[in-house]
């Protein structure tokens, strides 16, 4: 991927998986994977647990954005990724709003400041 750069990749409801494809963040790797999962009710959490760790595997996806109510489903490998790349970041959906005491990033950065080195 010389000269190229990450890729983001989603894993969201319809609509938020629409927004981001209109604004023309879907691709398709040399394998014909695609950088997103669009969530239905009737998609397993394996599925998209399954689908979390393949993009923490592949080296094209630089970010991952996930509506937070899909991120409570799979909070424990979220919990476990502890690279910086791929930045995980957990997003509102249109029937979901965000929650930023469910965040288990931002609570993790949050702890890496103190209030001393704001002064």
């Amino acid at each position: 991927m010389a000269g190229r750069g990450k890729l983001i990749a989603v894993i969201g409801d319809e609509d938020t998986c629409t927004g981001f494809l209109l604004g023309g963040v879907g691709e398709l790797n040399k394998n014909r994977k695609p950088n997103f999962l669009v969530v239905e009710k009737d998609t397993s959490i394996t599925e998209i647990e399954e689908t979390f760790k393949s993009f923490l595997s592949r080296n094209d996806i630089g970010i991952i954005l996930i509506n937070q109510y899909i991120a409570e489903m799979i909070r424990h490998a979220i919990d476990g990724h502890m690279q910086s790349i791929p930045a995980v970041l957990e997003i509102p959906s249109k029937e979901h709003p965000y929650d930023a005491s469910k965040d288990s990033i931002l609570r993790r950065a949050k702890g890496m400041f103190s209030a001393e080195d704001f002064r």
